[in-house]
Parts: C-alpha cells; sequence; structure tokens
C-alpha cells in the first residue's frame, strides 16, 4: 500500500516537465524574490523527455521553458500537478528570463538542479530518484536539505526498491488474489480519471491523432472481443495524443508516466466493460498490471532508453489473461510473448509519437493475450526470452542497464543535433 500510494499519483502534462517546474518553483520559493537568472543541471534523459512535448495552457516548449514558469508564479505544494494552472504574466515572464542549460553525465537519469539567482542571493534546489522527490536544497548557503541522489536515501525507501527489483509475476498475483478494498479502490479511481482523458481526446484534435483515427472504424461499445482489444489500444493512444499536447486534464500516473499509468489501465477498463466483468475482477486485473508495470520500471529504472510504453504493455498483457481467467502459467507466456516480440522500443523522449507506440504495444498485449490463453508461448530457446516471466525481468534488466547505455547517448544526440 506504501508503494501504491507513492506512486499512482495525479499530474498534469508529462511528468519531466512537471518535475523541472517543481524544481524550478522551489528554488524561487527560497530565494524568497524573482529570479534574474536561472541554471539547469540535468541529464540528458530529462531533457530528452522534455524537448518536444507540450505544456499544459500554453504554446511552450522543453525543460528550460518549464523551470522558467514554475519559478515565475509556480506552487511547489501543487505536486506534479504544478502545470495545471497558468496565468498570461507567468508565461511572459518565463518567456524572457535567462535560462542556461547543461546536462550532466554523471548523474543519474531522473536529476534535475536549479539554481535561481537574484542580485546577491542564490537558493538551489534538486530533484532525482522520482518526480517530486526534493533530495537537495539549499539557501544562500545554507543546506537545508542532503538527501541520497538516488532514491535510497531512507529504509522505508531501500526496502521498496529491493521489494520490487526482486519480486515475481507469482507473488505480485498472489497479493492481488487477497488485497485490501482500499488498493482496489485505488486503482478503480485511476480507471476513471485515465479514461475520462481517454474519451475527451476522441472529442478533439491533438498530435496526429492516433487514438482518433484508429477509433473511427469500431463501435463503442465493442460489439466483440477483438473489437473490445482494438478500443482498449485506441482510447490508450487518444489519452496519450491529448496528454502529449499539453491537455488540462490529469492523468494517474505509474512509475513517475503518465503514458504508463494510461497504458496499465484503459486498455483492460475497455476490455473488462465487454466483458461485464465484476468491479472486483476488473480491480483485480487493473491491480495486478500497475504492479507487473512498477516491478518492470524498479529493473530498468524510470528512464532509460528502453520504452516504458513496452514494459506496461507487459502489464497490461498479464492483466488481459486475468480477466479472461487465465493461469499464472498463461500469464507468463503473454509475459515472454511480450519480451521475444517488442523487447528494444527505444525511448526518444516524449512527444506525439509516443501514442503511435502506445498503440502497438497495447495491440501486442492483446495478442500475446490471445496466444497465451491459447497456451501458445516463446521458450527459452527464442533468443532473450527466459524460461519464466522472473528471468525475462532479469534479461530486460541487463539489457536496460549494460545494452543500452550507448544507445541512451546517440538518440539524444539526434535530437539535440536537429534542435541546432
Amino acid at each position: 500500500m506504501q508503494i501504491l500510494y507513492k506512486e499512482l499519483r495525479p499530474a498534469m502534462g508529462c511528468t519531466e516537465p512537471a518535475a523541472s517546474a517543481l524544481a524550478g518553483a522551489k528554488a524561487a520559493e527560497l530565494l524568497g524574490c524573482e529570479p534574474s537568472s536561472l541554471q539547469v543541471f540535468t541529464s540528458r534523459d530529462m531533457v530528452k523527455n522534455a524537448m518536444g512535448v507540450g505544456l499544459p495552457n500554453c504554446a511552450l516548449k522543453g525543460i528550460q521553458a518549464a523551470v522558467a514558469l514554475g519559478a515565475f508564479g509556480g506552487d511547489s505544494e501543487r505536486g506534479l500537478s504544478i502545470l495545471s494552472t497558468l496565468t498570461s504574466d507567468q508565461i511572459q515572464k518565463a518567456s524572457s528570463v535567462r535560462v542556461s542549460l547543461f546536462i550532466d553525465d554523471h548523474v543519474p537519469p531522473l536529476y534535475i538542479r536549479v539554481i535561481a539567482k537574484c542580485d546577491d542571493r542564490q537558493a538551489i534546489a534538486v530533484i532525482s530518484g522520482e518526480h517530486d522527490r526534493f533530495s537537495y536544497l539549499e539557501q544562500d548557503g545554507n543546506v537545508l536539505r542532503s538527501l541520497a541522489v538516488d532514491t535510497c536515501g531512507t529504509e522505508l525507501e531501500k526496502e521498496d526498491e529491493l521489494f520490487l527489483d526482486h519480486v515475481s509475476v507469482e507473488e505480485l498475483l498472489g497479493y492481488v488474489e487477497h488485497a485490501p478494498q482500499e488498493a482496489l479502490d485505488m486503482v478503480l479511481d485511476a480507471k476513471k480519471t485515465n479514461m475520462a482523458i481517454a474519451l475527451y481526446a476522441l472529442e478533439h484534435d491533438y498530435g496526429l491523432n492516433v487514438g482518433k483515427t484508429a477509433a473511427e472504424s469500431l463501435h463503442n461499445p465493442p460489439l466483440s472481443l477483438a473489437e473490445a482489444f482494438s478500443l482498449g489500444s485506441a482510447l490508450a493512444a487518444a489519452a496519450s495524443d491529448a496528454r502529449m499536447a499539453g491537455c488540462p486534464l490529469p492523468v494517474i500516473i505509474n512509475s513517475g508516466s503518465g503514458n504508463q499509468g494510461i497504458t496499465l489501465t484503459v486498455p483492460i477498463a475497455v476490455v473488462g466493460e465487454y466483458l461485464k466483468s465484476s468491479e472486483e475482477k476488473l480491480a483485480k486485473a487493473l491491480l495486478l498490471a500497475q504492479l507487473v508495470g512498477l516491478a518492470l520500471t524498479a529493473r530498468k529504472n524510470r528512464l532509460s532508453a528502453l520504452c516504458g510504453a513496452f514494459t506496461a504493455a507487459i502489464g497490461t498483457a498479464c492483466g488481459f489473461v486475468y480477466l479472461l481467467d487465465g493461469t499464472l502459467a498463461q500469464m507468463d507466456g503473454a509475459f515472454n510473448t511480450m519480451v521475444g516480440n517488442l523487447t528494444g522500443i527505444i525511448c526518444d523522449g516524449a512527444k506525439m509519437t509516443c501514442a503511435l507506440k502506445i498503440y502497438s504495444c497495447v495491440e501486442a498485449a492483446a495478442f500475446a493475450c490471445k496466444l497465451a490463453v491459447k497456451n501458445l508461448s516463446p521458450d527459452s530457446e527464442s533468443g532473450i526470452v527466459g524460461r519464466s516471466s522472473s528471468e525475462s525481468m532479469d534479461f530486460l534488466k541487463r539489457i536496460s542497464h549494460e545494452g543500452m547505455e550507448q544507445t541512451d547517448k546517440t538518440i539524444l544526440s539526434i535530437m539535440l543535433g536537429k534542435q541546432l
């Protein structure tokens, strides 16, 4: 429950810009006046994930703009919903202030340090490890907070990380079957919030209109299970279309990612409704999916070169199997089919094409489920597929940490090169 409360929270807009605005707001609050200049030291992954995404309620983009918006009127008490309200004065000041950006190759993927200056005053705010975790605060040379840079700063956080990094699908399913009502209510609330932005997106034009286009030939409500799977993919993509374009509606995140939160809720909600699943069964399918998503993120890092929509969709596949009364062995099969199919999808930042990736990943999750309920899945002779989902998780961890470090650098180099 502590992990779920920490991880399933609302956010407005993409979480990397939101975290950047949060750091800017805190630095300005410590400064005690409007800054005359801002310096931002951050990781390549933070820059990558903020470069091409729209910010809610304005036309600005990028990490520097997000920091400036936070610094000129953002309220740090609003957390990751800090960009939910913006004033014209705030936008004007954010557009005119000087913001220097430096990429630091020696910090964790989720890291941003903002230095706000005004006359002879200076304040520093650092967010690291999680999108709203202030690990360092300094005011005019006085250190107010200094925690470990990564998330393992307290005994509770160490226990969380250790648990998530080693937990199996079998153990998660065991928890889900006897989960407290509080946990079930939480994922049902997440489903309600994320379905709202998905349905809203079908009535408006956002980004590439991936979801709206995919839904054009589908009935709502769907007339068959196959159509329910397709509508789930379309609605998940639609929610991402809206979110990446700066739609001012909240999303319940997973692992610090709104797109992952969408992927883990919307498709399962659509299929569950078609199947006329009980509220309890739907909630347990959603909870299982959310927990599988969290376990995979713990192994690959919150920001990496491995696409989060892919790892989240593995959780979605497990949720689909649960809705269809599948066994643990069939969930393992769906898990391994996803690993054998889509491993290698890269993360090239938050932007309009995230909706395309979500659509493709959820479609793959549906097909993995279809194979699994027929007891069909790849065996361990197939490439990086493990003998079990647990072994496949370990292989994904190795690929993310050992295999994709240079890939991440190359992706950002290409993205920065286009801007220059």
